[in-house]
């Protein structure tokens, strides 16, 4: 299939230069996404849209979604008593079309929000930072590392869209009941001469897989697990959620996501896992085709999200479906407006489509909004967040 050479030689280098000549399927996806010259988001083969894209976000439909998002950041920084500054960290970017969104709602509806607006990007592709660089180029936008912060530096709110998807994750087996790590290892076709890739298992390359599932309260070795389950562990999202917490002094952390509570991703009728690979806004489950041409990805275990961020002093204050979230935030006013608009009938059509779209449970009104919080004082937390006070 349409591979990157040069990249699988390069995961084939590693590969063989690794202990058992095998990698671990989160080696081999950290690479595949992230290698800094061939990696899909490190590249030119990067696609984000509905034209020629592989894939499309929300920010991609309307500045609807941005912009009721800037309502929630906004009652963030009255709870929080107007602190100057307020920082709103964006952790994954994308195109920068969140932040334009964001930023031009906040400069025409709160100009004095906008005044103490500290707005950074944590972006690891540099591909997507030159591309948001250029967009946001009359905004004050900053870029720094999510490691380069200090700790305890930031007043405000940490927040991702289709961010914690695109981790590496480990990937593990049932078998005899035993809990097998999934590694990747060279298989050379010489009829094809052609290098191609195969699975192999083995014990677990960590402690930590099991610690994750104890976490979880997660017992594979109930009977209702079948032999050959198979899914995956993301070590990375608790890593990143560390540092997060670390950074943030006071103020919340607002992750939206497609994925499921652990009760749902670690179903024992889920046998086959979440993994699933974008390519030409088409999806299958081939993480070993189009390497370094497609993105890889694996639903959130937002369970996993709250218990490990309450180890990192973080406090759970809600989880809840987009659309809801969006619709408390006021979607269905603007949806509702639509009737007294005066535009061309193939604009409002359009419009109408993308607003219902934003809310569908079956598409981006299923993914999951999970806000935590850090350093409030009782008043603070009593304020209920808009985004997840539904109308009676």
């Amino acid at each position: 299939m349409d591979s990157n050479p040069a990249l699988c030689a390069a995961i084939a280098d590693r590969i063989t230069t690794s202990p058992q000549q095998r990698i671990t399927f989160a080696q081999f996806m950290d690479m595949a996404l992230y290698h800094p010259e061939y990696g899909y988001y490190s590249s030119d083969a990067l696609k984000i849209g509905f034209k020629g894209g592989d894939f499309f976000t929300s920010p991609n439909l309307c500045d609807d979604f941005g912009e009721l998002l800037a309502e929630q950041f906004f009652q963030m920084w009255e709870i929080l008593g107007k602190p100057i500054p307020f920082s709103l960290v964006e952790m994954g970017a994308g195109q920068g079309l969140l932040a334009l969104h964001i930023l031009k709602y906040h400069q025409l509806r709160y100009p004095d929000f906008f005044t103490a607006l500290e707005y950074i990007i944590v972006e690891k592709s540099p591909t997507l930072r030159q591309e948001q660089q250029q967009r946001l180029q009359d905004l004050p936008v900053r870029w720094c590392n999510l490691e380069d912060i200090p700790p305890n530096a930031i007043v405000g709110c940490f927040f991702s869209n289709e961010l914690v998807d695109a981790f590496p994750v480990h990937q593990f087996t049932l078998e005899t009941g035993e809990l097998r790590e999934i590694y990747i290892t060279t298989d050379s076709n010489e009829k094809e001469t052609c290098l191609s890739f195969v699975e192999v298992t083995g014990e677990p390359s960590t402690l930590q897989l099991a610690e994750y599932l104890d976490l979880l309260g997660i017992d594979l070795t109930q009977s209702a697990y079948p032999e050959g389950y198979r899914s995956e562990i993301n070590l990375a999202a608790l890593d990143w959620l560390s540092i997060v917490a670390d950074r943030l002094q006071r103020g919340y952390v607002l992750t939206i996501d497609y994925g499921y509570p652990a009760s749902r991703y670690y179903n024992p009728r889920r046998s086959q896992g979440t993994l699933q690979c974008y390519y030409q806004h088409r999806f299958h489950d081939n993480p070993y085709i189009n390497i370094g041409q497609q993105d890889i990805t694996a639903h959130v275990d937002f369970t996993a999200l709250e218990r490990w961020g309450e180890k990192c002093n973080l406090k759970n204050i809600g989880f809840i479906q987009q659309g809801l979230f969006l619709m408390a935030l006021g979607l269905g006013e603007r949806i509702a407006a639509l009737s007294y608009q005066k535009q061309p009938l193939s604009e409002l059509l359009q419009r109408r489509d993308a607003l219902h779209q934003l809310i569908d449970p079956t598409r981006l009104g299923g993914f999951g909004v999970l806000i935590q919080s850090k350093g409030l004082n009782n008043t603070e937390t009593s304020q209920p967040i808009k985004g997840l006070t539904l109308p009676k």
